[in-house]
């Protein structure tokens, strides 16, 4: 046995390139599990400069330096952003607090309702069990609402961070963006000098991670507009709360799509219950899936991953588990970056 894990520990890291491979991704793991909450408005300002790379490339083909473009562009963004959070963020906001106070209603109408299945199936259904039922999940609800409400009064606490951030995060972009050769220089100086597997795998995930936050940011707004125009056509309560889950879940692979039906479905069938409204609206909702899953998704994600599903899933539940919103979101590319990383190791021969 102890012959055996010497030979493999021999093949796998006799080359320095292997043991330089390794020391950075400790690394790596390290800062981002321990000091995640420190380096979040880094983080945040990486993905949007990775965003904001592709139409600086594209200003940049048309003639304009680059620092000219960066400026453009990165104005462009802000209005948006800006523009975005002045208009659409309130609404949610405000759809969201009324839909947590109308949960106990849409209980109470729920176990109506269930009351009645007794009399029509008497042998397999108990009233009690239902009752039951009921009140603990409205008892949890109250609990929800009330905790919702004590965090978003402790939240006002937290203003100041989130002034400074704003600020801040601007600022690391413009300089990411303007300076990113100079950067990339300086990082390479202070990287080992053998590193050739680290250069494979970075080549390949800067090319992976950037067509996926583009893919994925792009596919949350275009599913975003998809649902929220017909649920508004049809005036159903919360629409922009609802489409923004709705798009917002994708980031969760095959999980996500089942996460934010149920709402949807909830709150139609307390606003319409069996209804021609009803029906016409889940129709609507099934073929916005199945042109986003068939149309929408392999036009953004042309790159194709070759990752298994249950690989997939497995990503989402660890990455999503050690760094919450920002693990699922990269949890695709970080489960990428590990299949690099196995394919790129240097095996000796010895």
């Amino acid at each position: 046995m102890y012959k055996m894990i010497l030979e493999w520990y021999r093949r796998r890291f006799s080359d320095p390139d292997a043991i330089s491979l390794l020391i950075l991704i400790v690394l790596f793991f390290i800062i981002i599990y321990f000091f995640n909450n420190i380096i979040l408005p880094i983080l945040i300002a990486v993905v949007f400069s990775y965003l904001l790379e592709t139409p600086i490339k594209f200003l940049m083909r048309s003639g304009l330096p680059r620092t000219l473009a960066v400026i453009l562009v990165l104005f462009i963004f802000i209005s948006i952003v800006l523009l975005g959070g002045i208009i659409l963020l309130p609404l949610i906001w405000q759809q969201g607090l009324s839909l947590i106070g109308n949960i106990p209603s849409m209980l109470t109408f729920l176990n109506k309702y269930l009351m009645t299945l007794p009399q029509h199936y008497p042998e397999l259904i108990d009233v009690g069990v239902f009752d039951t039922l009921i009140h603990s999940i409205n008892q949890k609800v109250v609990e929800t609402g009330n905790s919702l409400l004590q965090f978003s009064i402790d939240s006002i606490f937290s203003l100041l961070s989130v002034i400074v951030n704003s600020v801040l995060i601007p600022i690391m972009m413009f300089l990411l963006l303007k300076d990113k050769e100079k950067i990339w220089n300086y990082c390479s100086k202070i990287l080992p000098k053998n590193r050739q597997v680290l250069n494979k795998v970075a080549m390949e995930m800067d090319k992976q991670i950037s067509n996926y936050i583009v893919g994925n940011v792009l596919h949350i707004i275009i599913l975003f507009c998809m649902i929220c125009i017909p649920f508004g056509i049809m005036k159903l309560d919360y629409a922009l709360l609802l489409a923004f889950i709705v798009a917002i879940t994708v980031i969760i692979p095959y999980v996500g799509i089942i996460i934010s039906t149920i709402p949807v479905i909830t709150v139609a069938l307390f606003q319409w219950g069996w209804s021609t409204e009803f029906g016409i609206l889940m129709t609507v909702y099934i073929f916005i899936q199945i042109i986003d899953g068939n149309i929408t998704v392999p036009l953004l994600f042309s790159e194709k991953l070759n990752l298994h599903p249950l690989v997939i899933i497995i990503a989402v539940l660890i990455f999503g588990g050690l760094w919450g919103f920002w693990g699922v979101f990269f949890a695709i590319p970080l489960a990428t970056l590990v299949k690099a990383i196995i394919n790129a190791w240097p095996i000796s021969d010895s």
